[in-house]
């Protein structure tokens, strides 16, 4: 099933968030199925018509002035109506001492209340950003991620090809490792891919020949980083003499992951090749076409002037 319990929510949002559970603690593994919040205004004045059940609520200020002018019957109901709803918490911001018809509720339902220091829009938007991170479609794809030049770079090929060590000499160039072996990718907004390493094993790599090292021991906290948007895909494939490899870089070629299309490098791999200097200069050209510069495109169309005169 999609999604996370409150308890895990809690666990890792309570220092950002300046949580403090107050009620309803029961109710820690109640599953958070939609990875938004809601401000339950119309529901506290008795409309649940297409009421927001599944999504966390948040008393704010004026949900807060609601309630207190309200009569203690009137508002009792309306706290249970809306808690009874399944909500799977409720978050009270601006460190505001809730009604205690809220606290008896919680408890009554198991439905945690949480407490917060924050004001109300801040809480909001730190806690979606923490959404549509852990609700957004993900996938696995082997290869070694890193950024080179400020360009997130996924490094594929078949096994002991050589995308380790070639991982490995980009770092003692000084560039930065995201994940070896394992790239956990998510689609944010549905159109960009950050990609990140297992928690486990995060900062390692595997060397045949050496075994396990962790990178940010070894070579420092500036040699690695936790995610990345992943900019280019990178090919490594053992070196064919009975194929013709790409020498102009007028064909642009794509690899297609969850949907979307990324300029993709096939480097043949062989003897001698510093592989590590061709993918430093395959992201430096990348930048240079994303400011509009295309080496190859460009010689080619002076040519064709020279040429036509």
């Amino acid at each position: 099933m999609k999604g996370i319990t409150v308890g895990e929510f809690y666990d890792r949002l309570r220092k950002k968030l300046k949580l403090s559970i107050i009620a309803g603690s029961e109710g820690l593994d109640r599953r958070v199925k939609v990875g938004e919040l809601n401000r339950p205004g119309l529901a506290l004045a008795g409309y649940f018509d297409f009421f927001a059940s599944g999504r966390g609520q948040v008393l704010g200020k004026v949900e807060i002035s609601f309630l207190r002018q309200m009569r203690k019957n009137h508002r009792e109901r309306r706290i249970r109506e809306l808690l009874e709803q399944g909500i799977p918490f409720c978050i009270v911001a601006r460190n505001y001492v809730p009604p205690g018809e809220l606290i008896r509720e919680g408890n009554r339902l198991k439905i945690p209340i949480f407490r917060s220091s924050l004001i109300t829009m801040v809480l909001v938007n730190k806690a979606t950003i923490f959404f549509e991170d852990e609700f957004a479609p993900t996938i696995t794809k082997g290869g070694n991620l890193l950024e080179v030049f400020g360009v997130g770079v996924l490094i594929q090929g078949k096994s002991g090809v050589g995308k380790s060590e070639c991982a490995l000499a980009l770092i003692q160039k000084g560039h930065r490792l995201v994940a070896d072996d394992v790239v956990r990718i998510r689609l944010r907004d549905g159109k960009v891919l950050i990609g990140s390493g297992a928690e486990l094993t995060r900062h390692h790599m595997e060397i045949r020949g050496l075994g396990i090292i962790n990178v940010q021991t070894l070579y420092g906290a500036g040699c690695v980083r936790e995610s990345i948007k992943i900019d280019q895909v990178v090919t490594l494939e053992e070196w064919d003499s009975s194929r013709e490899y790409e020498r102009l870089g007028l064909e642009e070629r794509t690899a297609s992951i969850m949907g979307i299309n990324l300029p993709r490098i096939v480097i043949p791999v062989r003897p001698g090749r510093d592989i590590a200097l061709l993918i430093e200069t395959a992201a430096l050209n990348y930048r240079l076409k994303k400011m509009g510069y295309h080496a190859a495109r460009d010689l080619n169309r002076d040519l064709i002037k020279l040429m036509s005169k």
